[in-house]
């Protein structure tokens, strides 16, 4: 049994993941926790929250998520057909962050899942500040991200991306195998060169990255980097056709210098394909 997340604000971006995640775990038997959190900053559907301040506009939040979280439940259920999958819905009022960390551990959850964007339709750098928060505080499960309203296409490629300055273990690399095992997918390791050759750490790292591999299906491929580090990611995502992509994230480390660098927004990595967040396990 997996335990799994997915935050909703109601939009079309939102159901889009909810729905691309139980495709991914169709074979599986999952509980999937549906969860809307509000505020008083929250939008109100309509415009009608300029008119309600206070208590009032609380009140009326809290039915709207009700109402809402309810019909999404129903709407899902139809749509995915799985009698292996049971859904539960969360509305609460607070910090979707907050909320999402007293959940984790509460419910065991196994895996979060996010759209890219909501009914803002802000143009933030990566997929948004709810996700980078997410990615930097969350260490007992990956997130995974899919962008805008992407349609389900099963993974068969999917690409890891190192620089080999951090050591790499089985239970890091875990939910990445599950995923790729699921589909009988190669997991191609993209190694963004900015030495000549290794250091005897990271060689070490590549042997140990080797190993948790050895039973699945993977090339490696090193690109020189030869401008921007996310233009590197995003050629060879495109140029290889790949489904997904992964990467590990460990603070103050290449994860963040990529999430740095301003061409992040622009590039189509970031808008076209899933992203799985690894937490790192020692």
């Amino acid at each position: 049994m997996k335990n799994i997340l997915v935050a909703t604000d109601f939009s079309n971006n939102a159901y889009c993941a909810l729905f691309y995640a139980t495709q991914v775990l169709k074979s599986i038997k999952c509980n999937f926790y549906l969860v809307n959190v509000y505020n008083d900053l929250t939008p109100l559907i309509g415009g009608k929250s300029e008119f309600l301040v206070g208590q009032k506009l609380l009140n009326e939040l809290a039915a709207t998520s009700k109402e809402k979280i309810t019909a999404l439940k129903h709407r899902i259920t139809l749509d995915n057909e799985n009698p292996l999958h049971k859904f539960e819905t969360i509305s609460k009022k607070g910090n979707l962050i907050k909320t999402i960390h007293q959940m984790l551990n509460a419910f065991e959850i196994d895996l979060v899942v996010m759209g890219s964007k909501g009914y803002t339709g802000a143009k933030e750098i990566f997929f948004g500040s709810n996700t980078i928060q997410l990615a930097n505080t969350i260490t007992q499960c990956p997130v995974l991200t899919i962008p805008k309203e992407l349609d389900f296409v099963a993974p068969t490629d999917i690409a890891f991306v190192t620089d080999y300055k951090k050591g790499c273990t089985k239970k890091t690399t875990a939910p990445l195998l599950f995923i790729a095992e699921l589909f009988n997918a190669k997991i191609r390791v993209m190694h963004i060169n900015e030495e000549e050759e290794l250091s005897k750490e990271q060689e070490s790292h590549r042997e140990m990255l080797e190993l948790c591999l050895k039973n699945t299906e993977h090339s490696s491929h090193w690109v020189q980097a030869f401008a921007d580090k996310a233009m590197v990611i995003d050629d060879f995502l495109n140029n290889k056709g790949v489904d997904m992509f992964a990467m590990v994230h460990y603070k103050h480390t290449f994860f963040d210098r990529v999430l740095r660098e301003p061409v992040v927004k622009n590039v189509s990595m970031y808008s076209n394909i899933p992203f799985l967040i690894l937490p790192f396990k020692g």
